[in-house]
C-alpha cells in the first residue's frame, strides 16, 4: 500500500477519535460557566485537519502503540493548537475574524472571553495527561510528555515564536531570521507531537533523536506552505482570510523567495524529514504520508 492510500485509511479514523473524546473532555456548556465552555467546545471540536494529532498517532502505529494509549497525548496537543490559534486570532495579535471556515473565538463570543477560552484550553491540555484516573501509562513518561508540551508552547515555544514574529515587522527579515521564528511558532509543537508519539512507546535516546529529526524539518516545511498558500489561495479553501500577511506587510517565505523557490525548499524540508526515518528501523509508511500530504495539501 503506498503512502496517500495507507493515511487515507487512517486519518478519517484519527480525526473521529479526536473528536469524540475531545466532547468528552472538554466540559459541557450546561455547566458553570456555561458562556466559556461554550467558547471552549466552538474552537477545539469538529476543529481543522488534525494534523498534530495524526503526527501523535502515526508515530505511536510506527512503534507498536494502540491508538487507546495515544488519543489522550493526541488531544492534549490538539488543545495547545486550539488555544494557540484563539489566541493568535486575537486583535492584539494578527486581529483575524475568520478561523477554519467560521467567524474567530472573538468573534464569535467576545475578546475577554476568547482570551479566557484560550487560557483555558491550555490548561486543559495539561490536566488531560496529568488525570490521575488514566492509568495507561506510566507516571513518568506521562511527566516527560507534560515537560515536552509545556516546552512546545512556552518562551521556547509557541508563547516565544509569537513574540518573534510580532517584532519581525521592525527588523530586515532574511530567510535565516524566518526560519528561526518558525522553529518556535509552528514547528515546536509539530515536534512535541512526534514526541509524544514517541514517548508513548519508549525513551531510548537513539529512537527519540530520529523522531526529532524528522520532525524537525517537517515542523518548518509545513509553514512554508502555510505562507505559500495564504499567498495564492482563496478564502473559502483556507478557511481563514487570504493574504491576510501580505496585508499586514508581515515577511513570509513566499515574500522573501517568491512561490517556486519556496516549495521547492518545502521539498528539500520534506525529504530531509523522510531520510531521518530511515534509522527507525520499523514500518514508517504513515509518518512518510504525513510528509507528503504537508507539501502537497491545499489547505
Amino acid at each position: 500500500m503506498n503512502q496517500s492510500a495507507a493515511l487515507h485509511d487512517h486519518w478519517p479514523r484519527w480525526r473521529e477519535r479526536i473528536d469524540k473524546s475531545l466532547e468528552d473532555l472538554i466540559p459541557d456548556a450546561t455547566l458553570s460557566p456555561p458562556l466559556l465552555h461554550e467558547a471552549m467546545r466552538y474552537s477545539g471540536i469538529s476543529a481543522g485537519k488534525r494534523y498534530r494529532a495524526a503526527l501523535v498517532y502515526a508515530t505511536g502505529h510506527a512503534l507498536c502503540v494502540g491508538e487507546d494509549t495515544l488519543d489522550r497525548p493526541a488531544c492534549a496537543v490538539e488543545l495547545i493548537h486550539a488555544f494557540s490559534l484563539v489566541h493568535d486570532d486575537l486583535p492584539a495579535m494578527d486581529d483575524d475574524d475568520l478561523r477554519r471556515g467560521k467567524p474567530s473565538c472573538h468573534k464569535a463570543f467576545d475578546e475577554a472571553t476568547a482570551i479566557l477560552a484560550g487560557d483555558a484550553l491550555q490548561t486543559l491540555a495539561f490536566a488531560v495527561l496529568s488525570d490521575s484516573d488514566w492509568h495507561a501509562l506510566s507516571p513518568k513518561v506521562r511527566l516527560n510528555m507534560l515537560n515536552v508540551l509545556a516546552n512546545a508552547s512556552g518562551s521556547l515555544g509557541l508563547a516565544g515564536g509569537q513574540v518573534l514574529d510580532l517584532n519581525m515587522n521592525s527588523q530586515e527579515p532574511t530567510l535565516e531570521t524566518l526560519a528561526a521564528m518558525h522553529r518556535c511558532k509552528t514547528g515546536a509543537l509539530i515536534e512535541a507531537a512526534v514526541l509524544m508519539g514517541g514517548l508513548c512507546a519508549t525513551d531510548d535516546f537513539a529512537t527519540l533523536a530520529c523522531l526529532k529529526n524528522y520532525a524537525q524539518p517537517l515542523g518548518l516545511a509545513f509553514q512554508v506552505i502555510d505562507d505559500v498558500l495564504d499567498g495564492t489561495g482563496d478564502t473559502v479553501t483556507l478557511g481563514k482570510p487570504a493574504g491576510a500577511d501580505q496585508e499586514r506587510g508581515q515577511p513570509t517565505f513566499l515574500s522573501i523567495l517568491g512561490e517556486a523557490p519556496a516549495r521547492k525548499y518545502a521539498e528539500e524540508l520534506k525529504d530531509k524529514a523522510i531520510d531521518a526515518l530511515d534509522d527507525l528501523g520499523v514500518d514508517t509508511t504513515l509518518l512518510a504520508g504525513l510528509a507528503q500530504f504537508t507539501v502537497t495539501r491545499s489547505h
